[in-house]
């Protein structure tokens, strides 16, 4: 059995019988975790323990786990800093907000991988346009230079913990005031704008050797009448032929009402797989769940199982396959001692309602 192209959840602490068969299921690709499935590391690690132990290749386990509003997992875990701090740090001390970047994006991955977590849906690659209140803090900059670089030295840092990094939200999800979760977006821009601004991070980073990207639930009406992630031209003519990507393609949670347009959740599947994602997620919702399970039918995509092994995370030297021995180790503590250095504050999370 390989990995299958729906991403799903599960709704407590521990696997129920109910979970581990929809868990078996050949279409069922990988588990993404939310706050309600974490209590503590020790927990978390003997979760992800068992889905590993589910089925041959193993199911791969993601989470929402950026810094500052969206970070799942709290209590025992280094509260990270939102990527904005990074950029305001770089307005002053660019060398210095590049080191920290880096350190936090070891800092990330070591700890989720300490835990069993193959990898997180970051960094955040949408420009701080200034109106979108779902993006705000959590991108980087307003420059797409800035964006940038300081996403490739997060993304090195991740790599140096074990961890494949998945840029979002493809092709920019912050220059348009509605929220995804909630409304359907529409960016007005011409697709040169777009290219100009939003698109820069995507590309460069894709040159770079990007592993994973997610897309936005946005229509950008004068390139396509679909969104994004239903979008053959955003994701086939563009993504994958003129920016030559060759990574793992996932849709933002088709539960959101910005995907409402692709009608249920079986119509919204088939259109996201039809229109070039490797996967689909579909959150928070187990009856559609279900229904596509039991509707969809027989699927198979070569390249898309290749790409998604990619993903599975590793122990690097650089890290540790141990909680313990990783909060004890001489790059743990340092790692800690420098991103206090950006002087964070108390943020409150997002709400448990999808990916973000």
């Amino acid at each position: 059995m390989g990995l299958g192209p729906l991403m799903i959840d599960i709704a407590g602490l521990t696997l129920d019988e109910e979970d581990r068969q929809v868990l078996q299921h050949p279409l069922v690709g990988g588990v993404i975790l939310f706050s309600r499935n974490y209590q503590n590391p020790q927990q978390v690690a003997a979760l992800c323990a068992e889905i590993h132990a589910l089925r041959q290749p193993a199911l791969l386990i993601a989470v929402d786990h950026e810094g500052g509003r969206v970070q799942r997992f709290r209590e025992g875990f280094v509260h990270l800093p939102a990527c904005a701090q990074y950029g305001s740090r770089y307005a002053q001390q660019p060398k210095q907000a590049l080191a920290l970047a880096e350190q936090g994006g070891w800092l990330l991955a070591a700890e989720l991988r300490a835990v069993g977590v193959d990898f997180s849906f970051a960094p955040v690659l949408d420009l701080h346009h200034g109106v979108s209140h779902v993006i705000d803090d959590r991108a980087f900059h307003r420059q797409a230079e800035a964006v940038t670089a300081l996403a490739q030295a997060m993304i090195k840092g991740m790599r140096s913990a074990g961890m494949a990094a998945v840029g979002k939200h493809y092709p920019g999800h912050g220059a348009v005031v509605a929220d995804s979760h909630h409304e359907l977006p529409v960016d007005n821009r011409r697709l040169a704008d777009i290219y100009a601004e939003d698109l820069l991070p995507f590309e460069r980073l894709i040159r770079a050797g990007l592993p994973a990207l997610m897309t936005a639930h946005v229509v950008y009406s004068q390139v396509d009448h679909q969104l994004a992630s239903f979008s053959r031209r955003w994701l086939q003519k563009i993504l994958r032929t003129e920016l030559d990507f060759q990574g793992v393609i996932f849709s933002d949670d088709l539960n959101m009402a910005g995907a409402a347009v692709g009608g249920d959740a079986l119509g919204r599947t088939r259109l996201a797989l039809a229109a070039g994602c490797d996967v689909a997620l579909i959150c928070n919702n187990r009856p559609a769940v279900r229904a596509v399970l039991a509707e969809f039918g027989a699927y198979q995509a070569p390249a898309s199982q290749a790409r998604l092994l990619r993903l599975r995370g590793r122990h690097e030297e650089t890290a540790c396959s141990d909680w313990t021995q990783l909060h004890r180790s001489a790059a743990w503590q340092a790692a800690t001692q420098q991103l206090a250095s950006l002087n964070l504050a108390p943020e409150l999370a997002l709400n448990d309602d999808g990916l973000s």
